[in-house]
Protein backbone atom coordinates (compact mmCIF):
# COMPACT_ATOMS: atom_id res chain seq x y z
CA UNK A 1 0.00 0.00 0.00
CA UNK A 2 1.08 3.50 -0.82
CA UNK A 3 0.13 6.79 0.23
CA UNK A 4 1.25 9.98 -0.87
CA UNK A 5 0.29 12.50 1.82
CA UNK A 6 0.59 16.35 1.02
CA UNK A 7 -0.79 18.88 3.20
CA UNK A 8 -3.16 21.38 1.66
CA UNK A 9 -4.71 24.74 2.61
CA UNK A 10 -8.18 23.49 0.82
CA UNK A 11 -8.60 20.96 -1.80
CA UNK A 12 -11.34 19.68 -3.98
CA UNK A 13 -11.99 16.75 -6.25
CA UNK A 14 -14.88 17.21 -9.51
CA UNK A 15 -16.40 14.40 -11.53
CA UNK A 16 -18.43 15.75 -14.61
CA UNK A 17 -18.32 19.17 -13.55
CA UNK A 18 -19.60 18.39 -10.03
CA UNK A 19 -17.71 18.75 -6.70
CA UNK A 20 -17.97 15.28 -4.71
CA UNK A 21 -15.36 15.79 -2.18
CA UNK A 22 -13.94 19.14 -0.51
CA UNK A 23 -11.97 20.23 2.63
CA UNK A 24 -10.63 23.40 3.71
CA UNK A 25 -6.99 22.57 5.20
CA UNK A 26 -5.44 18.83 6.32
CA UNK A 27 -4.53 16.28 3.84
CA UNK A 28 -4.84 14.91 0.57
CA UNK A 29 -3.63 11.52 0.40
CA UNK A 30 -3.40 9.62 -2.58
CA UNK A 31 -3.74 5.88 -1.72
CA UNK A 32 -3.15 3.02 -4.40
CA UNK A 33 -3.00 -0.75 -3.45
CA UNK A 34 -0.84 -3.67 -4.83
CA UNK A 35 -0.83 -7.46 -4.36
CA UNK A 36 -0.70 -8.80 -1.00
CA UNK A 37 -2.23 -5.85 1.00
CA UNK A 38 -4.05 -5.92 4.28
CA UNK A 39 -6.25 -4.80 6.44
CA UNK A 40 -3.03 -4.56 8.66
CA UNK A 41 -1.36 -2.31 5.35
CA UNK A 42 -4.72 0.10 5.68
CA UNK A 43 -4.33 0.39 9.60
CA UNK A 44 -0.57 0.92 9.59
CA UNK A 45 -1.37 3.55 7.15
CA UNK A 46 -4.17 5.22 8.51
CA UNK A 47 -1.92 4.72 12.32
CA UNK A 48 0.91 6.19 10.64
CA UNK A 49 -0.85 9.34 8.74
CA UNK A 50 -3.15 10.41 11.39
CA UNK A 51 0.03 10.88 13.67
CA UNK A 52 2.25 12.66 11.23
CA UNK A 53 3.37 15.97 13.04
CA UNK A 54 3.90 17.72 9.60
CA UNK A 55 1.41 21.03 10.91
CA UNK A 56 3.11 24.05 12.63
CA UNK A 57 2.56 24.57 16.49
CA UNK A 58 1.95 27.90 18.16
CA UNK A 59 5.57 28.98 17.44
CA UNK A 60 5.92 27.99 13.92
CA UNK A 61 7.40 24.70 14.25
CA UNK A 62 6.12 21.65 12.28
CA UNK A 63 4.95 19.35 15.64
CA UNK A 64 1.73 18.93 15.68
CA UNK A 65 -0.54 15.70 13.36
CA UNK A 66 -3.76 16.32 11.83
CA UNK A 67 -5.45 15.28 15.24
CA UNK A 68 -4.11 18.29 16.96
CA UNK A 69 -4.29 20.74 13.68
CA UNK A 70 -8.18 19.29 13.87
CA UNK A 71 -8.04 18.97 9.91
CA UNK A 72 -9.62 16.92 7.62
CA UNK A 73 -8.61 14.34 4.67
CA UNK A 74 -9.56 14.23 1.04
CA UNK A 75 -8.61 10.34 0.33
CA UNK A 76 -8.46 9.99 -3.67
CA UNK A 77 -7.79 6.43 -5.45
CA UNK A 78 -4.76 6.59 -7.31
CA UNK A 79 -3.83 3.22 -8.88
CA UNK A 80 -0.69 5.13 -10.43
CA UNK A 81 1.59 5.40 -7.53
CA UNK A 82 2.14 1.82 -8.88
CA UNK A 83 3.45 2.50 -12.02
CA UNK A 84 6.52 1.35 -13.01
CA UNK A 85 8.62 3.29 -15.60
CA UNK A 86 12.00 1.45 -15.81
CA UNK A 87 11.22 0.02 -19.41
CA UNK A 88 10.40 2.32 -22.31
CA UNK A 89 8.55 5.16 -21.79
CA UNK A 90 5.00 3.61 -20.99
CA UNK A 91 4.26 3.53 -17.56
CA UNK A 92 3.00 -0.27 -16.84
CA UNK A 93 0.51 -0.60 -13.97
CA UNK A 94 0.91 -4.18 -13.66
CA UNK A 95 2.36 -3.75 -10.13
CA UNK A 96 -1.59 -2.37 -8.94
CA UNK A 97 -4.05 -4.79 -8.02
CA UNK A 98 -7.08 -5.22 -9.28
CA UNK A 99 -10.00 -2.76 -9.69
CA UNK A 100 -12.30 -5.16 -7.58
CA UNK A 101 -10.13 -5.95 -4.92
CA UNK A 102 -8.51 -2.18 -4.96
CA UNK A 103 -12.35 -0.80 -4.27
CA UNK A 104 -12.88 -2.83 -1.35
CA UNK A 105 -9.62 -1.71 0.10
CA UNK A 106 -10.20 1.94 -0.40
CA UNK A 107 -13.51 1.34 1.50
CA UNK A 108 -12.07 -0.01 4.11
CA UNK A 109 -9.14 2.35 4.29
CA UNK A 110 -11.42 5.09 4.26
CA UNK A 111 -13.70 3.74 6.79
CA UNK A 112 -10.94 2.80 9.21
CA UNK A 113 -9.63 6.89 8.47
CA UNK A 114 -13.07 8.13 9.48
CA UNK A 115 -12.95 6.67 13.15
CA UNK A 116 -10.14 9.64 13.63
CA UNK A 117 -10.87 12.22 11.23
CA UNK A 118 -13.17 13.69 8.81
CA UNK A 119 -12.52 12.39 5.27
CA UNK A 120 -14.18 13.20 1.80
CA UNK A 121 -13.10 11.38 -1.42
CA UNK A 122 -13.57 10.99 -4.92
CA UNK A 123 -15.17 8.00 -6.96
CA UNK A 124 -13.09 5.06 -7.18
CA UNK A 125 -12.42 4.53 -10.91
CA UNK A 126 -14.65 7.61 -11.82
CA UNK A 127 -12.19 10.47 -14.53
CA UNK A 128 -11.57 13.37 -11.29
CA UNK A 129 -9.78 16.50 -11.41
CA UNK A 130 -8.08 16.99 -8.54
CA UNK A 131 -7.60 20.53 -7.21
CA UNK A 132 -4.59 20.64 -4.50
CA UNK A 133 -3.78 23.93 -2.97
CA UNK A 134 -0.35 22.15 -1.04
CA UNK A 135 0.61 23.94 1.95
CA UNK A 136 4.81 24.58 2.25
CA UNK A 137 4.86 22.54 0.01
CA UNK A 138 4.92 19.71 1.69
CA UNK A 139 4.63 16.13 0.14
CA UNK A 140 5.69 12.66 2.25
CA UNK A 141 5.44 9.68 0.99
CA UNK A 142 3.87 6.36 3.13
CA UNK A 143 4.53 2.74 2.34
CA UNK A 144 3.30 -0.16 3.98
CA UNK A 145 5.71 -2.27 3.05
CA UNK A 146 8.68 -0.49 4.34
CA UNK A 147 7.18 -1.26 7.98
CA UNK A 148 8.78 -4.45 7.08
CA UNK A 149 12.31 -3.74 6.75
Amino acid sequence: MRVLVQRSLESSVTIDGICVGKISHGIVALVGFTQGDTIEDIQYCVNKLIRLRIFDDENGKMNQSILEHKGSVLSISQFTLYANTNKGNRPSYIDALASEEASKLYEIWNEELSKFVPVATGQFGADMKVSITNDGPITIWLESRKKYD
